[in-house]
């Protein structure tokens, strides 16, 4: 796996550097700067990019613009963005395009170096991997706004933790429920929201991305 990273904090950038590379994948750039990130995106052809939002020279949004051109050019580029913070507009930015492979973790939450890569390998293969205090802060939204009103609560409670990147069986697990049980609530889930089955679609990724954003339909 061809990885960019774009992070400014020269240990973070480091450490991230060594956990790829201890992982078997090749860190082809590895940038401390907005314009470097979106270079390197565009150049260096990665199959997953590490992005920090806030980079030099502002160290407002650069990493998430380049982000977002870069997938303007290159649709789909999978990019897992680590913050600080849970900045809400800046999530929702980068699900609104309707596509997979988008990721956010929270740095002060990566405890775990298999469990950061799992999160990374899910997005590289165009999945979602969302921290929960990610999802919650999206999901505040009005009602008005939810194109999901359909849903039941525990049919709400399985995509959030889809959301999370958690397959059904760690679904199951999380909730005391059979995997059967939750397999049931995905198909209905899929049912409700249209997601026809179609081998050119990932239904799941987009069932997420339809909760995550009220642009998606």
């Amino acid at each position: 796996m061809r990885v960019v990273i774009a992070e400014d904090l020269f240990l973070l950038r480091d450490g991230l550097i060594r956990l790829v590379e201890a992982f078997g994948h090749e860190v082809v750039a590895a940038v401390d700067n907005g314009p470097a990130a979106l270079d390197a995106l565009l150049t260096r052809h990665p199959d997953v990019a590490i992005m920090d939002v806030r980079l030099p020279p502002t160290l407002s949004d650069e990493g998430l613009q380049a982000a977002l051109a870069a997938r303007q050019q290159r649709p789909g580029l999978p990019v897992l963005i680590l913050s600080q913070h849970v900045e809400q507009l800046y999530a929702r930015e980068l699900l609104a395009d309707g596509r997979g492979g988008v990721g956010y973790q929270l740095k002060d939450r990566v405890m775990d170096a298999a469990q950061f890569m799992d999160a990374l390998t899910r997005v590289a293969e165009g999945g979602t991997a969302l921290d929960p205090a990610v999802v919650a802060k999206l999901l505040g939204r009005p009602v008005h706004a939810d194109p999901l009103s359909a849903l039941t609560d525990r049919e709400r409670q399985v995509l959030a933790l889809m959301a999370e990147g958690l397959s059904n069986a760690a679904i199951a697990a999380r909730l005391y429920l059979s995997e059967g049980a939750i397999s049931k609530y995905t198909t209905t889930i899929f049912a409700k929201l249209g997601l026809a089955e179609d081998d050119s679609l990932n239904r799941r990724v987009r069932a997420v991305l339809a909760y995550l954003s009220a642009d998606i339909h």
